[in-house]
């Protein structure tokens, strides 16, 4: 028996102490298993997480990089260097004339709704007929320094914007803002009827710094092929430091409407009403009436006559005025690359207090399109008025005669030539007991190169002269301009 005990009691020991090894090795092997399972749970939440974020990883910056390229496409960013030569920067006589060379650095940016080509890197010009809307904004800034006045050193401003919206498919909402600081003594003219490169005229001959901007908003509705009504509005503000020149606005509205009976026959109607304000001058309440009636031969030929009526209304002690011009017309395209215009008549302005000041009156144009050159010749006179300016010179007989010539000589250069003469009498000036008329002629040639396509340059030479009935106003300037521009 006490063998049985004693054997019986050596085996349950090593038995007990196997179930202990066995259940030791079970739980580290099933610890092990728990790992591995947490290892390759983990493993698995890695790669699905690799897998989500990997194409967001790798997606934004494609996303961005095509919007970023997409918002770029809009946007144009360009820098000018021009170098001037100015034999007589203040048009004034030659034994009291300054002579300078300047320089202009005008960084400036473009925008467009449009994008731009791919190929050529511009915007496009003429929009859609699906797109509804759209705005075109260039705007540049000059730093202007003078090599030898120092004191005429500024900072010019060019800018212009053209917006619009189509509220349907016969209602359009445009407008045009044009934004000008310049010290030209000859100003852009602005104004509709103006001829491109066209100036204002003037009497001055210092240089100062003026600010001009004219905001021009316009809706028009069309109830047919040539059928319409429209309302535009002006604003135009001028701002100037000087002693002699002085601030003014104005304020215009103008309505007008066009209608077509049929094919052959049709009418238009337009008003005025100019509210201007001047810094010292007597403000100016100005209408205009026109009417006018066309005949159309055939969809090349078309003749018309019209009658306009304008009066001006000063406060004392200035003297208003009215004027009458009645006038005949005709347009014609002779081919479909050469269209002239032709318009003559009489006119008279019947001041307050003196006499009638009377003349003959004309309007006529010529212009040929061709694949590489182009012909432009006009021919102006009878009478023009000048306010909201330096000078408001007011009513002037003037006679103007323009021309220009461009030719595409290579894919990348073009030349041009232009010339000019203008005559103007000023009767409500007296100088010596004399009336001051002027003959200002022109000439001129440019040059333009297109280097690269992100680099152009440019060469401008010209002339101007003036032979005046008073020896103090005769000048004479010659000007040379290169030009350089790096387009991004």
């Amino acid at each position: 028996m006490r063998i049985t005990k004693k054997a019986t009691s050596n085996n349950v020991i090593p038995a007990k102490a196997g179930i202990k090894k066995f259940l030791k090795s079970l739980d580290s092997r099933l610890c092990e298993c728990g790992k591995l399972i947490i290892i390759r749970g983990s493993q698995k939440r890695i790669w699905l997480g690799i897998a989500i974020l990997f194409p967001i990883i790798v997606g934004i910056p494609i996303v961005v990089q095509a919007a970023v390229e997409d918002i770029l496409s809009h946007f144009q960013v360009y820098v000018t260097a021009q170098e001037e030569y100015n034999s007589n920067i203040d048009l004034r006589p030659n034994r009291f004339k300054r002579d300078d060379f300047i320089t202009t650095i005008s960084p400036g940016i473009r925008f467009s709704t449009t994008p731009k080509s791919p190929v050529t890197g511009e915007f496009r010009q003429t929009p859609t007929a699906e797109e509804r809307y759209g705005v075109d904004l260039d705007f540049r800034a000059g730093f202007v320094f003078y090599a030898k006045e120092h004191d005429d050193n500024y900072i010019s401003l060019n800018g212009t914007l053209n917006g619009w919206y189509t509220f349907t498919r016969n209602l359009t909402f445009r407008v045009r803002d044009y934004l000008i600081r310049s010290d030209e003594i000859r100003e852009t003219d602005l104004s509709a009827s103006a001829l491109p490169g066209q100036t204002l005229l003037a009497r001055t001959n210092r240089r100062e710094p003026y600010y001009r901007n004219v905001f021009e908003p316009s809706l028009e509705y069309r109830f047919g092929r040539e059928n319409l009504v429209a309302v535009n509005y002006r604003n135009s503000i001028y701002r100037i430091k000087s002693r002699t020149a002085e601030d003014s606005t104005e304020n215009y509205f103008n309505p007008r409407v066009a209608y077509w009976f049929n094919v052959r026959h049709g009418v238009s109607f337009e008003y005025g009403l100019s509210l201007g304000d001047f810094q010292r001058s007597p403000d100016l309440v100005g209408h205009m009436a026109m009417g006018r009636y066309t005949y159309r031969f055939n969809p090349r030929t078309s003749v018309f006559g019209e009658y306009t009526y304008l009066t001006r209304d000063f406060e004392s002690p200035s003297i208003g005025y009215d004027v009458h011009r009645p006038s005949l017309g005709i347009d014609h395209a002779f081919s479909p690359t050469l269209s002239g215009r032709g318009q003559a008549g009489h006119f008279w302005q019947n001041p307050e207090r003196g006499s009638t000041t009377r003349g003959f009156f004309y309007d006529a144009s010529l212009s040929k399109r061709g694949d590489k050159t182009t012909y432009a010749l006009s021919f102006q006179g009878g009478y023009t008025e000048v306010y909201f300016a330096a000078e408001n010179l007011g009513f002037i007989k003037n006679h103007r005669v323009t021309g220009s010539i461009t030719h595409q000589l290579l894919q990348r250069m073009s030349v041009g030539l232009y010339s000019s003469y203008e005559w103007a009498k000023y009767p409500g000036t007296e100088i010596g007991f004399r009336t001051p008329v002027d003959q200002i002629w022109g000439v001129g040639g440019n040059a333009s190169y297109q280097i690269l396509r992100w680099l152009n340059l440019s060469l401008d030479l010209s002339h101007r002269e003036n032979r005046s009935n008073i020896s103090d106003r005769d000048y004479s300037e010659y000007r040379g301009m290169l030009r350089a521009t790096a387009t991004y």
